[in-house]
């Protein structure tokens, strides 16, 4: 089994070969395959470290789709001093299939 640690949104994700992940909003469309950058790679008992990435190594994902998570509440308050705000927040995900590690 090969893992691999990709950068996505600039977050690091954790992913094998199948897995579907939520990544933060990407531009690409429905459908389109992309190639993600690959700060380390595990395959079989070799493990591959990049400074900052792993060089001929790609990990190939299909964006499978986008959405919307969950509205957060974002609550302020100062006690005794009449101040409260309440916002909220929802932040957009892509969802991607992971194809390929290699």
């Amino acid at each position: 089994m090969s893992i691999a640690i990709i950068r996505a949104g600039g977050k690091q994700f954790s992913v094998e070969k199948g897995a579907t992940v939520r990544v933060p909003s990407l531009k690409q469309d429905v459908g389109a395959s992309i190639e993600l950058e690959v700060l380390a790679a595990t395959v079989g008992n070799e493990t591959n470290v990049g400074t900052p990435a792993v060089e001929g190594t790609k990990v190939t994902a299909t964006v499978v789709e986008h959405g919307r998570a969950p509205k957060i509440i974002v609550f302020k308050k100062k006690r005794r001093k009449h101040y409260k705000r309440t916002k909220g927040h929802r932040q957009g995900y892509t969802t991607l299939k992971i194809d390929s590690i290699g």
